[in-house]
């Protein structure tokens, strides 16, 4: 599957829009009915009203999302410490226009003052020269204990139409990029970070996705050396790997994942994202367990109505 760029998909929904807004205009004209008339007529006009709105307006406003986690589990040392988790970026849609958004992103995770920044993958949509063209603010990112990422099922170069030679090198760069950025990019391992004698670890799975997706995590080797009494933060771009994997697998208390983006359109709180996920957006429980799913704050197509881009502020909290 090869994917266009993100203006390209916009001028698809625009000509979408086209046509169905003459066959409803059509439809209006040929009724004798008032009513249906009026009802064509304000249906194109809402129509195009959504794709503004998604396309201009509901991209921006970023917002800072505040949760807790609670677990019996954490040690002492670290009871608020503070994690800002993004995901999604996908440079390649913060081009012409959109280009100041990113900083945004930036200054308004680095307001924060986290103790620690983890990214839950997708960097790029296709290759790795949009994030040396439009990513360039990502390398201002700042926290006490670094920054942790993991790779999305974009980050592999499955949709940029190169041969297989072409998809290794720009794998390697897509690495590369983050590496230079300092960031520690987690392939099925982990990072110690240490409070006096205490410590926590911060595990990485490369994406373990369904179906399509690249199923390339291996939980065993990012848990490596880790015993059970650990208090471990899992980062996993795919959520459905949470119940497959990591909850019958592992003993991590924390998953945080991405790749959903919230669907980037809800209605009353549905999105069509959901039939295929039970965990699309927001944090879930089993038991004493959760996993955080972040909607992003991009997208291939830059549009969005209803599921506005957010990074999330993490407290962890000592169970008392």
């Amino acid at each position: 599957m090869t994917l266009f760029d993100p203006d390209t998909y916009l001028w698809f929904m625009v000509a979408a829009m086209t046509a169905v807004s003459l066959l409803l205009l059509f439809v209006g004209r040929h009724t004798r009915r008032r009513w249906l008339r009026w009802l064509c007529l304000m249906l194109a006009l809402a129509g195009w009203g959504v794709f503004f709105y998604g396309t201009f307006l509901g991209i921006r406003g970023l917002e800072v999302r505040q949760v807790e986690f609670v677990s019996a589990d954490l040690p002492e040392a670290f009871d608020g410490y503070r994690i800002v988790q993004f995901s999604d970026v996908h440079t390649g849609s913060y081009n012409g226009w959109r280009k100041p958004l990113l900083r945004e992103v930036v200054d308004s995770i680095n307001s924060q003052k986290a103790d620690l920044i983890v990214f839950t993958g997708d960097i790029q949509n296709k290759v790795p020269d949009e994030i040396i063209a439009y990513g360039r603010p990502l390398r201002h990112l700042r926290a006490k204990d670094g920054i942790c990422s993991v790779r999305g099922n974009h980050d592999y170069a499955a949709y940029s139409g190169r041969d297989d030679f072409n998809k290794t090198v720009d794998i390697g760069r897509t690495y590369s990029e983050q590496i230079e950025m300092g960031w520690h990019l987690l392939n099925n391992s982990h990072y110690r970070i240490r409070r006096d004698s205490a410590a926590i670890y911060i595990a990485g799975m490369e994406n373990d996705g369904e179906g399509r997706f690249p199923q390339l995590g291996d939980i065993r080797s990012a848990l490596s050396g880790l015993n059970r009494q650990s208090f471990v933060i899992m980062l996993e771009h795919d959520p459905t790997s949470w119940r497959r994997r990591i909850l019958p697998h592992s003993h991590c208390q924390l998953t945080l994942s991405g790749h959903t983006h919230g669907g980037q359109f809800s209605l009353f709180g549905l999105s069509p994202v959901m039939v295929n996920y039970s965990e699309s957006a927001g944090m879930y429980y089993a038991g004493d367990r959760a996993l955080y799913v972040s909607t992003g704050v991009g997208g291939v197509v830059p549009f969005r109505v209803g599921v506005k881009p957010e990074i999330v502020v993490i407290t962890l909290k000592k169970k008392k």
